[in-house]
């Protein structure tokens, strides 16, 4: 089946949404599927000048609507100029097609540019309103955008790579707690919460973002260790002791999932995301509003066996077949090929 995902972020960007795209894209084509990412790596680009580490593209449709034109079905994984030019041509060509909502934009663009949430609420449910089905992460952000008029949600959840991402046989001795927070280093993912924690315990920070420079000068004596990959993210979850994940912001956290993959515990806030993750107190991690509380919690009273029997379950193969069975035919059904039909089905 031939298969085309239109994405505003893509590689080399570090982020939730590249990680799902590329795994799933790469699960796609083992099953023996044509998928096809068009990114802004393919047309002309400019950062965001408040966010630079983010590139914007822009093309003509007609011009992205050829790479589109062959598709059995199309999925507009975000909101940006190439998704709006994506779903222009779509429409004008009577193609149908899928969308997923990954970031809580009202939030960034309210921190970032005092944009109001339901000015931009607005704007996303008109781009997600002709989509045949919205995919969204969790039950928790579905009732979100259920509130504010969005429709045909379905949930296509997270997975985790539990070969790669797995306890290590000797983890490193030390005299206090390590607690790591993993992910980007930018003002929305509230880091300075876990820097401020007052408890008996060593830090590091592993990630980039535009808001390291900052936090290294004011927080000098805890290490950031940049992006990490392959073994030398798992070790830095294996190491540690709990994962401290302390976004309000996030629609899901990924890096919640790895780090019980590794057998590390979470502590974070009793808000979306973790709440669909964690849930509340248990064996495998704590939120609290006090986030000290959360971290006292993981360390006392969590089983790093339970954290990873945990993320066992969450598989990225289960979740690609959640996301193939959402797809819908973006040409009318006797151009549809049987072949996708059948893949369709199976899914």
């Amino acid at each position: 089946m031939k298969i085309r995902l239109v994405t505003d972020t893509w590689e080399p960007e570090i982020n939730g949404v590249v990680r799902t795209l590329r795994t799933t894209m790469g699960i796609l084509r083992g099953m023996g599927h044509d998928v096809r990412v068009l990114h802004p790596g393919q047309f002309s680009a400019v950062r965001v000048p408040f966010y630079p580490d983010i590139r914007m593209a822009w093309t003509r449709s007609d011009d992205l609507g050829r790479q589109l034109d062959d598709a059995d079905c199309v999925h507009l994984a975000t909101e940006g100029p190439l998704g709006v030019t994506a779903r222009a041509w779509l429409l004008r060509n009577r193609r149908a097609y899928t969308s997923s909502y990954h970031t809580d934009i009202p939030a960034y663009l309210w921190r970032y540019l005092l944009v109001p949430p339901q000015l931009t609420y607005r704007v996303l449910r008109f781009f997600h309103s002709r989509s045949r089905k919205v995919l969204v992460s969790t039950t928790s952000l579905a009732r979100t955008l259920a509130s504010w008029g969005f429709r045909n949600l379905v949930r296509w959840g997270r997975g985790v790579d539990t070969e790669l991402f797995r306890p290590r046989e000797a983890r490193s001795q030390r005299l206090r707690p390590l607690a790591v927070y993993v992910g980007r280093v930018a003002v929305e993912k509230n880091i300075e919460a876990f820097l401020k924690l007052d408890r008996p315990i060593d830090k590091v920070v592993v990630g980039d973002g535009p808001h390291r420079p900052e936090l290294e000068r004011r927080f000098p004596r805890i290490p950031f260790l940049g992006a990490l990959h392959g073994e030398e993210l798992v070790a830095a979850y294996a190491d540690a002791d709990v994962l401290v994940f302390p976004s309000k912001t996030d629609t899901f956290g990924i890096v919640m999932l790895e780090a019980l993959a590794c057998g590390t515990p979470v502590a974070a806030y009793p808000v979306p995301g973790p709440l669909d993750v964690i849930g509340g107190k248990n064996a495998v991690g704590a939120l609290d509003e006090d986030l000290g509380r959360a971290v006292d919690y993981c360390l006392q009273y969590t089983d790093r066996r339970a954290c990873r029997a945990f993320a066992m379950s969450n598989s990225w193969e289960k979740c690609t077949r959640e996301f193939l069975g959402h797809l819908v035919p973006s040409r009318s059904r006797e151009h549809f090929s049987s072949r996708a039909v059948e893949a369709m089905g199976a899914a």
